[in-house]
C-alpha cells in the first residue's frame, strides 16, 4: 500500500506578511506587496517594480554568525522553516533524525550575496583584477544552492536526505513533489520541504529587462502586477520563501497533528522546445493536471479551487487559461480560479511553495484569495477569477499549478484527507 502524505506545519515569509497569519490576511484583504524598489537605486533599469520583504534577520531569531554566514535566501528558508516546525508541533529526537529529510527549491540561488560580494571585491566594477582579501568568509556557500538545503538541515538536526531542486519558476511545487515521493516510497518518514529565492538584485532586473518579462508601470506599483487583466504588460518581480513539514498520514494521526491537506497528487512535464515560448493550446500544462488528478484518483469535477500560476504575462495568461479548459473540461467554467501573484509578485522559485501555502490555507479556512487589479478582463481568459474580493466557499480540493522557463509545468492536488482514497 503507497503510504499517503499529509502537510502538518506551514511557515511563511511573504512581501506583506512575515509569518503565516499575516501572510493569509494580506491574500484575503486582497492588499498588494507591490511598491518601488528600494533596496537599491533602480533607474537605470526598465522595470523599477517588485514586491520587497520587510524582513529583520535579528528580530527573526538569527544570530549574528548565522545573518554573516548565510545568504538572504538561506535566511529566508531557515526562519520559514522554525514557524512551520513550530507549527506542526513536531518534535523530532535522535531516532528520528536519520528518516527526516529536507528538500528546499530555488531558481537563482544566492543571487543577493553574489552580486553584492561581486561589487565589494570589484569596488563596485572598478577594479578589473578583484581583490578577494575583502570577500565574506563564507562565499563558498553562496555559490552553490545546495547550502540552502544544508542549513535548513543543520536548523532542524535532519541527517535524511537533503536536497536542493532547481528548476526555474516550478521548483517550489517540485521540491514539495520530491519530498512527497520520498516519504511514500519510504525513504523518510518525516520531510521539511519548501522553497526560498530573494532574486531582486540589478542582475536580475537586468536579465528580465532583456526579454521585456517585468512590467514597465513604474508609476503605479501597488496596481503593477494584474494577472488575467487585458491591460497588463508584464511580472512584478518578488522574493520571499514558504517551508512545510510534511508526514506519513497515520504517524500524523497518532500524535494527534492538526493535518491541513493530504499531498494526493503531483506531476510535472517539459515542452522540450523552447526556453520561454508557451504554446496557446496549453497542452503540456494540461497533461501535467491531468496526470496530477489521475494520482490523486480525482476527477476534475471534485477540484474546488484552482491557485494559477497568473504571472500576469499575456502568454503565459491565456496558455494557462487554455490548460484549465483542456483538462478540466467544462468545469473549468465553474470552478474559481485566482492568482496570488497579483498581491505579492513572482519570487521565481519560491513562488510554488508560497502557492501551496495559500493553497492549504484555503482550504482550512474554506476561503478562495483574489486576483487583485483585475478590473478589465482579457476577453480571451474568460474563466472565474475571482476579481479584487475574496471569496468564502467550502473548499476541500485546491489544484495548484506553475510554468518555467525552460518548459516546466507542474501540478499539484491537495485535499482534505476525507476526500480521497488510500492508493
Amino acid at each position: 500500500m503507497t503510504r499517503r502524505v499529509v502537510v502538518t506545519g506551514i511557515g511563511v515569509l511573504a512581501p506583506g506578511g512575515l509569518g503565516a497569519k499575516d501572510y493569509w490576511g494580506l491574500l484575503t484583504d486582497g492588499r498588494t506587496a507591490t511598491r518601488g524598489i528600494t533596496f537599491f537605486d533602480p533607474s537605470p533599469f526598465r522595470s523599477q517594480v517588485a514586491a520587497e520583504c520587510d524582513f529583520d534577520p535579528a528580530a527573526h531569531g538569527l544570530t549574528p554568525q548565522e545573518i554573516r554566514r548565510m545568504d538572504r535566501a538561506a535566511q529566508f528558508a531557515v526562519v520559514a522553516t522554525r514557524e512551520a516546525l513550530a507549527d506542526s508541533g513536531l518534535v523530532l529526537g535522535e531516532a528520528d533524525l536519520a528518516r527526516t529529510g529536507v528538500t528546499v527549491g530555488s531558481a537563482v540561488g544566492a543571487t543577493t550575496g553574489l552580486e553584492e560580494e561581486y561589487r565589494v571585491v570589484s569596488d563596485d566594477a572598478r577594479l578589473w583584477t578583484v581583490d578577494h582579501g575583502y570577500v565574506v568568509p563564507h562565499l563558498y556557500d553562496y555559490l552553490v544552492p545546495s547550502s540552502f538545503a544544508a542549513d535548513v538541515a543543520w536548523a532542524v538536526g535532519a541527517e535524511g536526505p537533503v536536497v536542493v531542486v532547481s528548476t526555474g519558476c516550478t521548483s517550489g511545487l517540485d521540491s514539495v513533489g520530491y519530498a512527497t515521493e520520498l516519504i511514500r516510497e519510504g525513504t523518510a518518514d518525516v520531510m521539511i520541504a519548501g522553497a526560498t529565492d530573494a532574486p531582486i538584485s540589478p542582475i536580475t532586473l537586468a536579465c528580465f529587462d532583456a526579454i521585456k518579462a517585468t512590467t514597465p508601470r513604474n508609476d503605479d506599483p501597488e496596481h503593477a502586477s494584474r494577472p488575467f487583466d487585458g491591460t497588463r504588460d508584464g511580472f512584478v518581480l518578488g522574493e520571499g520563501a514558504a517551508m512545510f513539514v510534511l508526514e506519513e498520514l497515520e504517524s500524523a494521526r497518532r500524535r494527534g497533528a492538526r493535518i491541513y491537506a493530504e499531498l494526493a497528487g503531483y506531476a510535472s512535464r517539459c515542452n522540450a522546445s523552447h526556453m520561454t515560448g508557451l504554446k496557446p493550446d496549453g497542452r503540456e500544462m494540461a497533461e501535467a493536471i491531468g496526470a496530477a488528478l489521475a494520482e490523486a484518483r480525482m476527477p476534475a469535477e471534485h477540484v474546488d479551487y484552482v491557485n494559477a500560476h497568473g504571472s500576469g504575462t499575456r502568454q503565459n495568461d491565456r496558455h494557462e487559461t487554455a490548460a484549465f479548459k483542456r483538462s478540466l473540461g467544462e468545469h473549468a467554467y465553474r470552478v474559481p480560479v485566482s492568482s496570488i501573484k497579483s498581491m505579492i509578485g513572482h519570487s521565481l522559485g519560491a513562488i510554488g511553495s508560497l502557492e501551496i501555502a495559500a493553497s492549504l490555507l484555503a482550504i482550512d479556512r474554506d476561503v478562495v484569495p483574489p486576483t487583485a487589479n483585475l478590473h478589465t478582463p482579457d476577453p480571451e481568459c474568460d474563466l472565474d477569477y475571482v476579481p479584487l474580493t475574496a471569496r468564502e466557499q467550502h473548499t476541500d480540493v485546491v489544484l495548484t499549478v506553475g510554468s518555467g522557463f525552460g518548459g516546466f509545468q507542474s501540478a499539484m492536488v491537495l485535499a482534505a484527507p476525507e476526500r480521497t482514497t488510500a492508493a
